[in-house]
């Protein structure tokens, strides 16, 4: 027996199974988004092209997650040494104003939930730029290619997953009241059912246009014109100047150090690799594997942890360009110690923030994908258009499941993420890539909004602290808090519980915290990939090879004859 699995108290047995191979891997939340780039691997691509493929495919077969239409952070290791992470966030229109809502006094509520809900809640989308900034910069392979498996899966349908079916059918009331959503992702009003293939082809279309023009069909041609007419027809103030300004933006990972690992993760606009950070220097000065993996201590430690980077996150981080947040002092040694030094281990807080108002919420559902080849090229990239099935709409004639990213500005004026023309939303995305002694060891992320960070920060943990498996510390069990309530998935024991409560824990119990973590682990003998149980991830290496060199085929051998 492993020691972490003797000292453990919450224990379990994992679902899936890993992968393993020296020529590539791929690793995404659908079979055949992870097939796609395979695919590309395969076909003699490198690690961001298998992960453009992904993506694309992934806007097909996960249409609730991610699209074009949408925005993300994609965290890039090339071989030669070049290390970014190009940030492909959605913006507020030029013509948003500050007042554009009625809030609610309910949080970032407003009254019709025009900023969640149809052409309103549409934010200028940045992730068809940043995907194809990425592969022109980065990739081998022409767009036209690594696009073709996802428009071959819209043009000739795919058999819904009962994970999509469920997803469908808690959205499907709101879907339904559009009538290009209720067309194309209800069953004229009914939810969508697991086994039944759904066709996209005005999606097809629309791909393969953008597969034959490039970007620019989006961003300044005949395609973003009509999309923009179609918004605008339905309330929206954007225009095809605002299409036309959108850029990528490549930002210096922030780093920093856990038990002899540097963990590399994206910078504001999001808050996923500063707080992961902060968290992990928290927790470096306590003992948490000697404790046992969901132990009590351990388990109360790091919701203490999650409470903190929380009180910071509301305060401090949002639109670099906008606001001035206080990374290095976040991820400072020093201020870990003065933070863990309040921490009560017999009693939760109300913990303040230690650093000068920002703040905001993040995106609710997501996907995830990580890639790397056998050169040493890793992509950990998380994608989403925000909410579920994002503004509930279908843009007529396209296919586009455009994002409800307004729904991440204050709608009240005058606050730190109060909405301004151009500011970009700020995010929980936490894509991370982890190396030690300069050699990668780890890349790793996953979707689930709020939740996301402190998930990766606890699959980190599993790594780094606990020692477990790749596939163990995907699926490991998790928990979650950004206030008194602390979410607890089913795998800690009843016993965990009733301690956590005797620490003043509001204890929730959820089937699960966050979404399907994509991961890969790396070694002398080659990589291994693991997808978790949350959603449909798998997890696609590649063996074989090609011949031999100099093997040929000779006609006169007896196996030609």
């Amino acid at each position: 027996m492993t020691q972490w699995r003797a000292r453990a108290v919450a224990r379990f047995e994992v679902e899936k199974h890993p992968a393993r191979s020296r020529d590539g891997m791929v690793v995404s939340n659908h079979p055949l988004a992870s097939a796609a780039g395979a695919e590309m691997l395969a076909a003699g691509g490198n690690a961001v092209d298998a992960a453009i493929a992904t993506l694309f495919t992934l806007s097909v077969v996960e249409p609730m997650m991610v699209g074009i239409f949408g925005g993300g952070m994609a965290q890039i290791c090339m071989a030669d040494g070049r290390h970014l992470v190009l940030d492909g966030q959605s913006q507020a229109p030029a013509a948003a104003r500050p007042d554009m809502f009625r809030p609610t006094g309910l949080g970032y509520e407003v009254e019709g939930r025009a900023n969640t809900h149809g052409a309103t809640a549409v934010a200028t989308p940045g992730t068809l730029r940043g995907w194809c900034d990425a592969l022109a910069r980065f990739g081998t392979m022409a767009l036209a290619d690594v696009m073709e498996p996802a428009i071959r899966h819209a043009s000739r349908g795919f058999v819904v997953t009962p994970y999509l079916a469920a997803c469908a059918g808690e959205a499907c009331p709101d879907l339904g009241r559009d009538p290009e959503a209720r067309r194309l992702l209800t069953n004229d009003g009914a939810p969508l059912r697991a086994g039944q293939r759904l066709v996209m082809a005005d999606y097809a279309q629309t791909l393969a246009q953008i597969a034959a023009e490039g970007p620019e069909a989006l961003y300044a041609g005949e395609l973003g014109a009509r999309i923009v007419a179609q918004l605008q027809a339905a309330g929206s103030v954007m225009t095809r100047e605002d299409l036309a300004q959108v850029a990528s933006i490549a930002r210096e990972p922030v780093s920093g150090e856990f038990r002899g690992h540097r963990i590399f993760g994206p910078p504001p606009p999001s808050a996923g690799g500063v707080h992961v950070i902060q968290m992990l220097n928290i927790l470096s000065g306590y003992d948490l594997a000697g404790m046992g993996f969901g132990s009590a201590p351990a388990a109360h430690l790091t919701a203490e942890a999650l409470r903190i980077a929380f009180a910071d996150r509301a305060a401090a981080t949002a639109d670099p360009a906008f606001v001035q947040v206080p990374v290095e002092r976040l991820i400072s040694g020093d201020y870990a110690a003065d933070r863990r030094g309040r921490i009560d281990p017999d009693r939760t807080q109300d913990w303040q923030p230690g650093v000068a108002p920002g703040g905001a919420p993040a995106e609710a559902h997501t996907t995830h994908v990580t890639t790397a080849d056998r050169d040493g090229n890793i992509v950990s990239t998380t994608q989403t258009i925000n909410a579920l099935f994002g503004a509930r709409m279908v843009i007529p004639g396209t296919g586009i499941i455009p994002n409800n990213y307004m729904a991440l500005f204050d709608p009240v004026p005058g606050r730190a993420n109060s909405i301004a023309p151009g500011k970009r939303v700020t995010t929980s995305m936490a894509p991370a890539i982890v190396t030690r002694d300069g050699r990668p060891r780890f890349a790793l992320g996953l979707p689930g909004g709020l939740r996301i960070f402190g998930s990766v920060m606890q699959g980190l943990l599993n790594l780094l602290e606990y020692r477990m498996t790749l596939q163990e510390a995907v699926e490991a069990p998790r928990l979650w808090t950004q206030g008194a309530e602390l979410e607890l998935e089913e795998g800690f024991p009843a016993a965990v519980e009733d301690a956590l409560r005797g620490k003043g824990w509001q204890v929730l119990r959820l089937p699960h915290v966050g979404g399907g973590m994509c991961a890969i682990a790396f070694d002398d003998d080659g990589m291994e990939g693991a997808a978790c149980w949350r959603a449909d991830g798998m997890a696609i290496g590649l063996g074989g090879g090609l011949a031999r060199a100099g093997t040929r085929f000779w006609p006169d051998s007896p196996a030609g004859r």
